[in-house]
C-alpha cells in the first residue's frame, strides 16, 4: 500500500514556473517510481512524466519535454515536477500516482493516485 499526496499547485503567468511535489508514504518499495499525470476538463487523463526510485530514469511526454523535470528525493520519499514556460494548455489537476512496471507510461501502469494539485496558467 503506497499513499501519495500533491502540493504546490497554484495559478501562474504564461511563461512562468511552478513546482509540484508528490509525497510518497507507506510501502515505496514495491514500486518502480512515480508518474506525473494531469487532467483538464472534459479532457482524458494524460501522462505528463514519470520517474524510477531506482537509477532515477525519467519519461516525459513530448508536450512537456524540455520544458518540465522530473526528479526525486529517495530520502525524502518525494517526487517532484518543476514546469518551467507554462503555458495556457498546461492548466489542469495533476496527480502523481505509484508506478507498477518499468517503463510505464499510460494509466494502467500506475495505482495509488493521489488527489490531485490545481495548475491554472493565465495568458
Amino acid at each position: 500500500q503506497v499513499q501519495l499526496v500533491e502540493s504546490g499547485g497554484g495559478l501562474v503567468q504564461a511563461g512562468g514556473s511552478l513546482r509540484v511535489s508528490c509525497a510518497a508514504s507507506g510501502r515505496t518499495f514495491s514500486t518502480y517510481g512515480v508518474g506525473w499525470f494531469r487532467q483538464a476538463p472534459g479532457k482524458e487523463r494524460e501522462f505528463v512524466a514519470a520517474i524510477s526510485w531506482t537509477g532515477g530514469t525519467t519519461y516525459y511526454a513530448e508536450s512537456v519535454k524540455g520544458r518540465f523535470t522530473i526528479s526525486r528525493d529517495n530520502a525524502k520519499n518525494t517526487v517532484y515536477l518543476q514546469m518551467n514556460s507554462l503555458k495556457p494548455e498546461d492548466t489542469a489537476v495533476y496527480y502523481c500516482a505509484a508506478r507498477l512496471r518499468r517503463a510505464a507510461t499510460d494509466e494502467s501502469g500506475f495505482s495509488s493516485w493521489g488527489q490531485g494539485t490545481q495548475v491554472t496558467v493565465s495568458s
